[in-house]
């Protein structure tokens, strides 16, 4: 009798693995359906929608009755759901506020906005508590404080107190792009490296000027927009220095 016991237990858990690999699968197709976006750029209703959806993929993991299906296309009615609200607010302006809201400010001029403070669910100290993070220690160095629809405060610093920047001082800069990672984890990537306008023979031989031999000894290299490469090389000791505590 112990013995069928544990075959039985054996068999669900069997199960359970399929079911679990599968709801995966499914949530990652789900996922790369709907779109990527960060967590700063979740609507609430993205925010429920994602852990409704999670909390059916686990049901559906854990649904020992062999009955997958049902909440295999509750899955789906709720991806379906969010696609076409993210679709809808992209093109209606007006649901577009209606769903996700729209910006109001919290503070302007010197003058705190109470009833929007109320209206953004914060109270003065962790309206001062986010001033603070974003490096405000004084009200009087922000010219406003704007409440975003994904639920951040973004600020506007008084013209005196903004950094200084190189059209203030009538200064030209020449145009920067990002840099191109051609080699990654002692891998050439060569869509990278093409688009450099370089290849493997120049990159061979700026890691020779630089004192290295092997480029599985290369952690990350970078080339910019001036053709400068820039090698990381692999360390194998550990860094025991403590400086952070």
């Amino acid at each position: 009798m112990d013995f069928f016991n544990i075959e039985i237990s054996w068999k669900g858990i069997g199960y359970i693995v399929i079911t679990s690999v599968s709801s995966v699968i499914v949530l990652f197709i789900l996922t790369r359906i709907m779109g990527k976006r960060q967590i700063s750029q979740l609507t609430m209703f993205d925010y429920i929608n994602g852990i409704t959806i999670g909390s059916i993929a686990a049901e559906m993991a854990t649904a020992l009755d062999g009955d997958v299906w049902q909440p295999l296309f509750a899955m789906i009615i709720y991806a379906f759901f969010a696609i076409m609200i993210s679709y809808i607010s992209m093109k209606s302006i007006k649901a577009r506020r209606f769903l996700v809201g729209r910006p109001f400010l919290l503070y302007e001029n010197g003058k705190l906005f109470e009833k929007n403070l109320k209206k953004a669910k914060l109270d003065i100290n962790e309206f001062l508590t986010e001033c603070r993070t974003n490096g405000y220690f004084y009200l009087s160095d922000i010219q406003s404080a704007i409440f975003e629809t994904n639920g951040k405060i973004s600020f506007i610093p008084v013209s005196t107190k903004r950094p200084v920047t190189p059209q203030d001082l009538n200064i030209n800069v020449a145009k920067e792009a990002p840099v191109a990672n051609v080699i990654m984890d002692g891998h050439i990537m060569q869509e990278n490296l093409r688009h450099t306008g370089n290849d493997e023979i120049w990159l061979k031989k700026q890691l020779h000027a630089q004192g290295v031999s092997h480029i599985k000894d290369v952690f990350l290299a970078t080339c910019d927009c001036n053709n400068t490469l820039e090698v990381y090389v692999k360390l194998k000791k550990e860094n025991k220095k403590d400086i952070f505590e």
